[in-house]
């Protein structure tokens, strides 16, 4: 079974879809559509901006989502998904692929999300930290230690665990994985702690925004971030949704569960190589391919 995933943010890059908009009538034309929608041409950032343009959050969500859905959708015939999934952000791509979420419902929910993270990024200062090298259930042990806010926030890969919460609770963290082996415990460049309980505000405002949008049930499972299972059904969608900001995101249990469900290739759309790496390192025997630029 064909099996395809959309990365999250950090996929980003200068130049991102212009070969996209300047071959695909079709891609140029909802691009367009785009910069309406948002209310500013995101295309020449996407395009010609600066890397500190594009990491700008209320940039870089919209920007990957718009790279990955249009690169699907250039595809055409050749885009015939079995089952899809997305890394955090990405989820709202894979949504939009298996036909659950329109493309413009999908946009305007992603740039709600954005500005929302930004909101509540600025509300409480916080990070995120990569932990190498551990089985999560130390680093979900030490976690539950500390009287911070830290939690485990993306389970990426087998001993690859990004945790999340304050500051002074990362440092912390960091301090005692170190002490407990982790080879690395670095501290992200992020604008605060995604996926962890200080989005509460995001949330709160996305599941507005979520309960206002019209889901259908999608063409093929979706495995979604905070269950890591096929969900089918536009109600379940929605419900999980909601909870994604303040949930984890589990892409080791997502990958396993796909393959165990019989997935047999995996094939990245968006910019970059990421998941493709990932995915790799949860079963080397998968096939992957990724598609990030424009395809005749």
């Amino acid at each position: 079974m064909k099996a395809y995933v959309f990365p999250g943010q950090g996929a980003q890059y200068v130049g991102m879809g212009k070969d996209l908009y300047e071959n695909s009538e079709a891609a140029k034309e909802l691009f367009e559509k785009a910069n309406d929608i948002l209310g500013f041409r995101i295309t020449d950032l996407m395009f010609d901006g600066t890397p500190e343009d594009l990491k700008q959050t209320k940039v870089t969500q919209p920007a990957i989502f718009l790279h990955s859905v249009l690169t699907a959708m250039n595809l055409g015939d050749e885009f015939n998904p079995e089952m899809t999934a997305g890394h955090s952000l990405g989820e709202f791509s894979a949504l939009v692929a298996a036909k659950a979420l329109s493309f413009e419902d999908g946009l305007t929910l992603v740039s709600k999300r954005a500005m929302a993270m930004q909101k509540a990024c600025e509300i409480e200062p916080s990070t995120m930290a990569a932990i190498v090298g551990l089985e999560d259930s130390i680093v979900e042990e030490v976690c539950e230690q500390i009287e911070d806010v830290v939690v485990a926030a993306n389970y990426n890969c087998p001993g690859q665990l990004v945790i999340s919460g304050s500051i002074s609770g990362i440092d912390k963290a960091c301090e005692m994985l170190t002490e407990k082996g982790a080879k690395r415990a670095l501290k992200l460049p992020v604008g605060g702690a995604f996926h962890s309980p200080l989005m509460e505000p995001a949330r709160l405002e996305l599941e507005k925004a979520i309960d206002e949008t019209v889901f259908s049930d999608p063409i093929c499972p979706v495995y979604q971030n905070v269950v890591a299972s096929a969900i089918t059904d536009a109600a379940t969608i929605k419900a999980n949704l909601k909870a994604q900001l303040t949930g984890a995101v589990k892409w080791t249990q997502t990958v396993q569960n796909m393959i165990a469900d019989g997935a047999t290739s995996f094939t990245e759309v968006g910019p970059g190589k990421v998941l493709q790496g990932l995915v790799k390192k949860v079963d080397r025997k998968i096939t992957t391919a990724g598609f990030d630029k424009f395809e005749n």
